[in-house]
């Protein structure tokens, strides 16, 4: 008898997909900034975890540093990638002032919390060079 088949965790399934989705998301405070401390950090990643689960994504991972954050994004494929990062940034700005409102008008104004800008990366899987490889391999009907 053979063993039982166990599902992986980490592939995810829906009504007709089903997908193993990561990003790699870094966000840098405007002017970059040292806003952020031990508990500014901390508050950001449970801001940031809920953001996720409202949106179907999860919060692999996070950590960050006095003017930055990173984060491990496991995302649906129906989440366009702009709109997960619109509302993480959006909501944890808004939330972060509500909150330490002393603290990030010590280092922030105006109303921007973040840089506009940020480094998005795929992950996960074969490396590149391995999917390259495997898709030349594959025979074209005759």
């Amino acid at each position: 008898m053979s063993p039982r088949w166990e599902p992986n965790p980490h592939i995810r399934r829906g009504r007709s997909v089903i997908y193993n989705l990561h990003v790699h998301l870094v966000f840098v405070t405007k002017y970059r900034r040292g806003a952020f401390t031990d508990q500014t950090l901390t508050r950001c990643e449970e801001i940031m975890r809920d953001v996720c689960a409202s949106l179907g994504a999860e919060l692999r991972e996070f950590n960050g540093e006095t003017d930055h954050v990173h984060l491990l994004v496991h995302y649906p494929p129906s989440l366009a990638l702009s709109t997960l990062v619109n509302s993480l940034k959006g909501v944890s700005s808004r939330r972060l002032r509500q909150e330490f409102p002393a603290h990030v008008r010590r280092y922030l104004w105006d109303q921007h919390f973040w840089s506009p800008s940020y480094f998005a990366g795929s992950c996960g899987g074969a490396p590149l060079s391995i999917i390259k490889e495997y898709i030349e391999q594959q025979k074209r009907p005759d």
